[in-house]
């Protein structure tokens, strides 16, 4: 009976849709990871709880299948923030993420800038070849 819970899980992964944007952080990558670590040894595999093994199957098979959207159809394809499906999708993708790190705002920067330790910034030498110090012998008895 696992080698058919073995081949219903395999099916359900070729058919979960993957999305490369997402890279690490997307569903159907991480179902394949959980689908090949549960199943280490394929149709050979001993499952400890084969109802609860059923019940999951059956839980993803709705998630994939829609059921839930078809069940409970939205009016508008946005949230309470108003921001469209698109959109959302943009947000999400790591390109976004990216552009925000290459784009720092002059706060962050500033932020960053000056929040470091003294020991984590090295010192400088200075620029110009000037003594930083500078004695004026003439004027040494002078008390002014």
């Amino acid at each position: 009976m696992s080698a058919t819970r073995y081949r219903r899980f395999l099916k359900l992964c070729e058919e979960w849709p993957r999305d490369e944007a997402k890279k690490a952080r997307d569903l159907g990558t991480f179902l394949r990871q959980r689908v090949a670590s549960a199943f280490r040894e394929g149709e050979n595999t001993q499952i400890s709880d084969p109802e609860k093994c059923d019940h999951m199957y059956e839980s993803l098979v709705r998630i994939n299948d829609n059921f839930y959207r078809q069940r409970f159809p939205r009016v508008r394809d946005t949230s309470f923030t108003g921001v469209t499906v698109e959109e959302c999708k943009l947000l999400l993708s790591g390109n976004v993420q990216q552009m925000d790190e290459e784009k720092k705002g002059l706060w962050k920067t500033l932020m960053e800038r000056f929040s470091k330790s003294p020991e984590d910034v090295p010192e400088k030498a200075p620029e110009n070849n000037l003594p930083t110090k500078i004695s004026f012998p003439l004027f040494s008895h002078c008390i002014c």
